[in-house]
């Protein structure tokens, strides 16, 4: 057959759609990789059940702690039986507190119990405990007014959690006191310090969580008491009452723990040395079953590449999930994967990381300059259909944090937070406080995101 020299006009703009289609089909493939994905997560509850089963089997996972150990041997041989590639743990050392025995008693002016939890990292008391009578201040600059009156006693920072702002800004305003309150109180005399619970709600449920001590203050016990109780002792000492409470507390800090990060991929068809992250981690407070904090986020990353792997999706990059140890108290495993893998991290096209429950998807928060969140806004898109298509900007999740701050483009799952503060860090964060169907837009949009960024 002659080649004609000549094309009809129609003929020749057929062609050239044809050219283009062909040109076009990887990003199509692409698109339609996303969407099914998306249809695949929201039709599946298979997220809610694994979590279901990590929680009630292993309970909470505090670092150092045998169940955290114990988990991660079943993560890593479910993540076998799921087929997914590369599948190891990387050592990491941990930090290693134990709670003890503990209890806090109000003495006068009646005898009953207060609901309290010792803070992460806090020292414990005599045997005996300490019995001391109590100074209620509102915040530091109350404790500086109040400094004389302090010596001796133990203060209780009464500082609420307010519901005028955001609730992860309101955190943020307020967990100082759960932070440093302790430093503050023994630079003015104090022989411990109480905090009032960093919550939005409350049943009487007290937080736990982290706190800190400096180089040069004493360290005296620390430890939080529920809202109830807190607000229930500011009332005593306004009515001129004596308050004396007795604090009880087997806290210690033992060595630091082998732990490990655990790791699972996908390998990249195209790109396989470039490498999207999405995770959460994997050890809990020793209250509760740290379902929401972070079980679910951990779990939900896993999912995004069990569902890849179940609906045949190859990414052209590598999407690597990584379920870090030790973001609870001491950020280790963060550390660790940022040692470890520094040298790929200029390979590192994006780091995302669900660590704020897993309830309704809003879109995803970003780090990084405006071409960052323009690129977001791109792989978001498609999102729209489950209401979780929003950009927002802000910082990274803490497991991320120190490989965003050598570069690494940081994004997290942005969710509906109006119930987060009701069960953080306490005895409530159980698996009854998620919805599966919730979880599973949440398992759609990280998925999205990931396997957006391994293919753009």
């Amino acid at each position: 057959m002659r080649t004609p020299t000549t094309r009809h006009p129609a003929i020749a703009r057929a062609g050239a759609f044809l050219a283009c289609a062909l040109l076009a089909a990887p990003a199509l493939r692409a698109q339609s990789d996303v969407d099914r994905l998306i249809t695949a997560a929201v039709q599946d509850t298979a997220a809610y059940h694994r979590l279901g089963e990590l929680v009630d089997t292993f309970g909470s996972r505090p670092s150092g702690s045998d169940r955290l150990e114990r988990a991660i041997d079943w993560i890593v041989a479910e993540m076998k039986k799921d087929g997914l590639e590369n599948v190891h743990t990387e050592p990491v050392m941990v930090p290693h507190w134990e709670r003890g025995a503990e209890s806090a008693t109000l003495i006068e002016p009646r005898r009953a119990p207060l609901a309290m939890l010792g803070l992460g990292r806090s020292v414990g008391t005599p045997p005996s405990g300490i019995t001391a009578p109590v100074l209620v201040v509102r915040d530091f600059a109350d404790l500086r007014a109040h400094a004389s009156e302090a010596r001796g006693k133990i203060v209780l920072y009464d500082y609420p959690f307010r519901h005028d702002l955001p609730p992860f800004e309101a955190y943020e305003d307020a967990v100082r006191y759960r932070v440093l309150g302790a430093d503050s109180a023994a630079s003015v005399g104090a022989v411990a310090a109480l905090v009032r619970s960093v919550a939005s709600f409350s049943i009487r449920n007290p937080h736990t969580g982290s706190m800190a001590y400096g180089s040069a203050a004493k360290r005296i016990p620390a430890a939080a008491l529920s809202v109830e109780d807190a607000e229930m002792l500011h009332r005593m000492q306004d009515r001129g009452q004596r308050i004396v409470v007795n604090l009880t507390m087997g806290a210690r800090t033992l060595p630091d723990a082998p732990s490990r990060n655990v790791i699972a991929e996908l390998r990249g068809s195209e790109k396989p040395d470039e490498v999207v992250v999405l995770g959460g981690h994997i050890d809990s407070w020793d209250v509760g079953q740290g379902a929401m904090d972070d079980g679910g986020g951990s779990v939900a990353a896993w999912e995004v590449l069990r569902l890849m792997k179940q609906l045949g999706i190859r990414p052209k990059r590598t999407v690597r999930v990584v379920l870090w140890t030790n973001e609870e108290s001491g950020l280790a495993g963060g550390r660790a994967y940022r040692d470890a893998h520094r040298s790929e991290l200029p390979k590192h096209v994006l780091a995302l990381e669900s660590d704020n429950g897993v309830f309704a998807p809003r879109g995803i928060r970003v780090t990084g300059p405006d071409s960052v969140v323009a690129w977001m806004r791109r792989l978001v898109a498609p999102l729209a259909r489950i209401g979780a298509d929003s950009v927002f900007r802000g910082d990274p999740e803490a497991d991320v944090s120190p490989i965003v701050a050598l570069g690494v483009p940081g994004a997290a799952l942005e969710i509906d937070g109006s119930r987060y503060f009701w069960y953080h860090h306490s005895e409530g964060d159980t698996l009854d406080k998620l919805d599966p169907y919730e979880m599973a837009r949440c398992v759609a949009t990280m998925g999205a995101v990931a396997l957006g960024a391994a293919n753009d």
